[in-house]
């Protein structure tokens, strides 16, 4: 495979040394719970005291789905034969046989887990042994004066289109003009890019707080999105509307999407706002994304392939060169490692 082949296919199945949502938290309860998630098959399951433990989806005897065995508590044993597997990849029984050489032996990748706002956080290291980096989110999620809601959803479309249309504040008065939030504002913009403290914001200039005019990426132990749409005074308190996104790939052809959907509120008013967005508010933001599923998954195939990007599109095209130079040196880290196994 030459270089750029393999940058792509490492892009494609997503880039490691960051935290990635892998599902939301009630999807994990007693029963061990298989998920693919960057090409990788993984199993989670709560110990006694909740908390969740994440391994390679593989039984080191005869490489069966851990996830179609038992849960017991900390540690997984396979239906096949009853090898228990515990929560670092350590192998602390073979039930059918005495003194068995894989008692005792890490034999199974374990990633490191955070669970907060009702989602479970995995950490894909390029190192699977070296230590995770903090994991620091936007403060719309982790200020008590925020409240929030997630959304997730899988799409039959690989994850780099998902971030791309975010990264695309245009396509909000096109694809989106007979929302209930972004029917408003030009149709035509000059855009730019500045810099944040964790990334940089593309946004529209001459025209804010209108319709979606406005996107921030962000790096910052996780790669995530910010925007804000102004909303009207009947859909109750808390002023604009504010989305944190996650593109999480499962493989590389299909995406799971979390979007936290959040607004500044506290007290009566946080009840109002949760209340009105369970009761009316949250069929009209799932009929905006289901827009955005629709037009990404009817795309040409290989449509990257066959592009001609003009202004608006600077942003996703800065992302897009940021994410293919972290490629270029995961890759070159790889290589290095392994020739320095080679010659170990």
């Amino acid at each position: 495979m030459n270089q750029q082949l393999a940058v792509e296919r490492h892009l494609d199945l997503g880039l490691k040394d960051l935290w990635y949502p892998v599902v939301a938290s009630w999807e994990v309860g007693n029963s061990p719970v298989g998920i693919t998630r960057l090409g990788e098959n993984i199993v989670l399951w709560r110990d006694a005291e909740g908390k969740v433990n994440a391994l390679e989806d593989r039984c080191p005897h005869r490489g069966a789905r851990l996830s179609l065995g038992w849960n017991l508590g900390d540690r997984v044993a396979c239906w096949y034969h009853g090898v228990e597997v515990k929560g670092d990849g350590v192998v602390a029984e073979v039930p059918a046989v005495s003194a068995c050489p894989m008692t005792g032996s890490k034999c199974l990748r374990s990633y490191p887990v955070i669970e907060k706002h009702g989602a479970i956080f995995l950490w894909f290291g390029l190192d699977p042994d070296a230590e995770p980096a903090d994991l620091v989110l936007p403060e719309q999620l982790d200020s008590e004066e925020w409240s929030s809601f997630l959304c997730q959803a899988d799409w039959a479309v690989n994850y780099r289109y998902a971030v791309d249309n975010v990264m695309d504040p245009m396509h909000g008065s096109y694809l989106h003009c007979t929302s209930h939030s972004m029917a408003e504002g030009d149709k035509s913009a000059d855009m730019r890019a500045r810099n944040t403290e964790h990334g940089f914001i593309f946004e529209k200039t001459g025209q804010t707080g209108v319709n979606f005019d406005w996107v921030e990426f962000g790096s910052s132990g996780a790669f995530w999105l910010r925007l804000s749409i102004p909303y009207r005074r009947q859909f109750g308190p808390g002023g604009e509307f504010w989305i944190v996104g996650f593109a999480t790939p499962v493989d590389e052809h299909h995406t799971r999407v979390f979007f936290w959907r959040a607004r500044k509120v506290s007290g009566w008013q946080r009840d109002v706002w949760r209340f009105l967005y369970r009761n009316h508010l949250e069929k009209l933001h799932w009929d905006v994304l289901e827009q955005d599923r629709v037009i990404l998954e009817q795309l040409a195939p290989n449509a990257r392939d066959h592009e001609f990007l003009y202004q608006h599109d600077v942003g996703l095209s800065r992302l897009r060169r940021l994410m293919k130079k972290t490629a270029e040196q995961q890759l070159a880290q790889l290589a290095a490692r392994q020739e320095a196994e080679n010659h170990g």
